[in-house]
């Protein structure tokens, strides 16, 4: 029987000689192949790692919540019957679990479904209404059927949800006015700045939302938003903003003063800048307390630009304001 060289190759049954180096290549691809299976493995098992933390995550956060919400309840239906200064006292500690509450939802809306932070806002909204009207009428205990719960997994694969607005709150259509909003019209609402042209808006308080939309040549300076912010559609504004999150549409040649929790976001956006918040205002640190932001928490400078994928390389479309360039005096 014939005998073949070392690195032939069978075809069709027979061995034929394979290129001179080439015998060498093989099992450099295959190992190559192998490598890459490997990494492609470790990868999805990260990923699944990954998945079982953020649903962890927010299954601790679920059950803290709840906790905190009974305990709260708790305090608001017994102690009003043992005599006004005991109500009083019961009060004040549930106006304190209220803040730890709130501190929660901010800690743990990053890996929060939106239809969760909706939940939960909407909770301690209704705690915050009952202590400042009667201790009393703090919401009525769940019942046992509860409409079921979205996963966290469903809930993080929607597509950005837009923000809740509420056109009753807020202003269109005007031009060359101030407009101001105090304490009283804000708390917790879902503010709607749309369609103004060289306005000075002042929004002395804390609004749930605040959408800002189509806006041009505007001064928008706004307190301590508890959630998200979204400017969309606007040039040549001055935005100053304290809040969770901030997502930014389309917007041009506009200057930001906030304070972020989390990051800001950009979409589409030019000649964009950044530097601290530093507006000021009497009854701005209680509003501060009401919305559950960490003032000690500031990722102003941390922006996501959604059309630059360069990691190594500064996106072109921001950049952060010289400190001899930024505002100190607002009024």
């Amino acid at each position: 029987m014939e005998a073949f060289p070392e690195g032939a190759a069978s075809v069709d049954g027979d061995r034929v000689p394979l290129a001179p180096g080439l015998s060498a290549l093989v099992p450099d691809r295959l190992h190559q192949r192998e490598a890459e299976r490997r990494e492609e493995a470790e990868r999805r098992r990260r990923d699944r790692d990954a998945q079982s933390v953020l649903e962890e995550q927010s299954d601790f956060f679920t059950a803290s919540f709840a906790r905190e919400r009974e305990a709260i309840e708790a305090l608001l239906r017994s102690e009003p019957a043992r005599g006004p200064e005991a109500a009083t006292l019961a009060v004040s500690e549930a106006a304190r679990r209220l803040q730890d509450l709130q501190r929660l939802l901010t800690d743990s809306v990053r890996f929060l479904a939106p239809y969760e932070v909706r939940q939960g806002q909407a909770k301690r909204f209704a705690f915050t209404k009952a202590l400042k009207k009667d201790p009393a009428s703090v919401p009525s205990k769940p019942s046992a059927q509860q409409p079921p719960r979205e996963s966290a997994t469903q809930g993080r694969n929607e597509a950005a949800a837009s923000t809740p607005v509420d056109p009753g709150c807020g202003f269109s259509r005007a031009e060359g006015q101030a407009l101001e909003l105090g304490p009283a019209d804000l708390l917790q609402q879902d503010v709607v700045l749309s369609h103004l042209r060289r306005c000075r808006v002042r929004l002395r308080g804390n609004p749930n939302t605040l959408l800002v939309r189509d806006c041009h040549g505007c001064t928008i300076l706004c307190g301590p938003v508890s959630t998200s912010a979204r400017v969309d559609g606007c040039s040549g504004c001055l935005v100053a903003l304290a809040c969770q999150q901030l997502r930014t549409h389309r917007a041009t040649e506009t200057s930001f003063y906030v304070q972020v929790t989390s990051r800001a976001m950009l979409e589409d956006c030019s000649a964009l800048r950044f530097a601290p918040y530093s507006w000021d205002y009497a009854g701005i640190e209680a509003d501060f307390e009401t919305s559950g932001l960490d003032r000690s928490r500031n990722n102003w400078n941390q922006v996501d630009d959604f059309n630059w994928l360069a990691k190594n390389e500064a996106s072109p479309n921001w950049c952060v304001i010289p400190e001899k360039e930024r505002i100190t005096e607002w009024n």
